[in-house]
């Protein structure tokens, strides 16, 4: 505690003055936490002096509100272009983040409680700088570091507001931004040295070196591939639900099961329900395997039942089974990137796509998935209930195909903002009905309910930028979003997923 206020002092954080009348004074309280390493390892105890933001008012101490964090899509393509290329992934951490923003709003806080001013009991705080727990504490952190950064020669991608490109005389540097985290890489180690150097000179930085562990993610270096692992996370959720010594399932969802909304009696506390599943989609980070099961479980987190807690726990166990599994990214991809010199830098995007007509006994609404890849990596995919009931299944798969080249679309746009120049991606579909509506140009009448996502996606199969091609429903990889499967078929998804043991990296990490 001492620290932590020795540090707000140095900062300068805030100024004693008399109390003003008829101000909102916002009070404040100390946080304790313990900081644990990747093998989950007491590291040191931390103190933090938090600000109860709830207490402030709009309009008064506080306008806007946002806080920009990294997209998981982001940084699984930034790791991919790193590992193909052989770039070093260095990581590093800013002390006290927060602490380092400038307030343009005038807020007043009470004195931390047990380091109050003796001689000025009576006086508050007037701040200088953003506290953590204020409504507009991230939004001035970021201001803060992306001022510093653009002085650095850095601009900010306008896909993805956290991520800062350096792109000057050849040399290429990506930094990627997630609150007070941050990952940096790129082909020149000079630059890269000399932008740390910079920082460490403006903000209190830590330096952790080459990344290993990102956001309760393990980044693991095998030769010249990456594998992120969620193994300590996993088993914090196994230990926090009662199933650290479960026994474990071949999947995550039977393909008998059926979830209905009042199946069977309501849990009597949802709470558990709620922030088990919560844990879970994190966990979709490095794991799509289970992405349509906990897509399936968070259509209940309103109204759970025990049924629908039996389904949260077979999930659990089949993570038990699988805890060392990991997301591969691979050094070959499968294309060769040319020199950042190289004018026609170029990379490839592949896409599969699918849909299950109706799948959802409740509404009738069918459940689309996509899976994306960056050569042989996979950087984004989605497990994802359709908003509108699909009145065929060429329907359906063509709404999936439309929100599949949307996510490309996008991909395309970051990329290209990364200094690629990607091709036009193929998209694989099983559904002929839909690969033929997205290049016949007679518009069926049959068809006209789904016009608009006609339009958009024929219009950039016209345009060269999109090339949709069939592919049979056994080779299709987006079948494991869109229901459940076999244990069999499921493995051999996984392992196209790049969905990998970690057992066979030990001791060569």
């Amino acid at each position: 505690m001492a620290d932590e206020l020795a540090a707000l002092h140095r900062n300068g954080t805030w100024t004693l003055v008399p109390p003003v009348p008829n101000t909102n004074v916002v009070d404040c309280k100390w946080v304790y936490r313990l900081k644990t390493d990747q093998d989950g390892n007491l590291s040191r105890y931390k103190a933090r002096l938090v600000a109860k933001g709830f207490h402030q008012q709009h309009g008064v101490d506080y306008n806007e509100t946002f806080s920009p964090v990294i997209k998981p899509a982001t940084i699984r393509t930034v790791l991919s272009l790193a590992v193909t290329n052989k770039w070093s992934l260095r990581q590093l951490d800013i002390q006290t983040a927060f602490l380092h923003g400038d307030l343009k709003e005038t807020v007043y806080m009470r004195q931390p409680p047990g380091f109050v001013d003796p001689t000025r009991p009576d006086y508050v705080c007037l701040l200088n700088k953003s506290l953590y727990g204020l409504k507009q504490a991230p939004r001035a952190w970021f201001t803060k570091l992306s001022t510093a950064l653009r002085q650095l020669g850095f601009y900010g991608s306008k896909t993805d507001p956290s991520l800062f490109i350096l792109n000057s005389s050849g040399t290429l540097v990506y930094l990627l931004v997630y609150v007070d985290d941050i990952i940096i890489t790129g082909n020149n180690q000079g630059a890269i040295t000399s932008i740390v150097e910079r920082l460490n000179s403006l903000f209190a930085l830590t330096n952790m070196g080459q990344l290993h562990y990102f956001l309760g993610i393990e980044v693991i270096h095998h030769r010249a591939d990456l594998v992120l692992s969620q193994r300590t996370y996993v088993l914090d959720i196994l230990q926090r639900a009662g199933l650290a010594d479960c026994k474990p399932v071949s999947s995550p969802m039977a393909t008998s099961q059926v979830l209905l909304p009042d199946d069977s009696p309501l849990l009597d506390d949802p709470s558990r329900y709620r922030q088990t599943v919560g844990a879970l989609q994190y966990a979709t980070l490095s794991r799509p395997d289970i992405a349509f099961a906990v897509n399936k479980v968070c259509q209940f987190m309103h109204a759970p039942t025990e049924n629908h807690w039996a389904a949260v726990k077979r999930i659990l166990r089949y993570l038990k089974g699988t805890v060392n599994y990991g997301l591969l990214f691979r050094h070959n991809t499968g294309y060769q990137l040319q020199a950042f010199s190289d004018a026609n830098w170029t990379s490839t995007l592949t896409a599969f796509s699918d849909s299950d007509w109706a799948g959802c006994p409740i509404d009738r609404r069918s459940t689309g998935g996509y899976a994306i890849y960056l050569g042989s990596n996979l950087i984004s995919w989605s497990a994802k209930k359709q908003q509108t009931v699909s009145r065929s299944s060429t329907e359906s798969e063509y709404k999936a195909i439309a929100d599949t080249v949307a996510e490309l679309i996008w991909l395309k746009s970051l990329l290209r903002e990364l200094g690629l120049d990607s091709k036009a991606p193929t998209l694989w579909c099983d559904n002929l009905g839909a690969t033929y509506l997205s290049a016949n140009p007679v518009f069926h009448a049959r068809t006209k309910h789904v016009e608009v996502d006609y339009h958009f996606v024929r219009e950039q199969v016209t345009q060269g930028e999109l090339d949709i091609k069939f592919i049979s429903t056994d080779d299709q990889i987006a079948d494991i979003f869109t229901k459940p499967l076999s244990s069999q078929r499921l493995e051999f998804l996984r392992s196209k997923l790049q969905v990998v043991p970690r057992p066979q990296l030990a001791g060569e990490c």
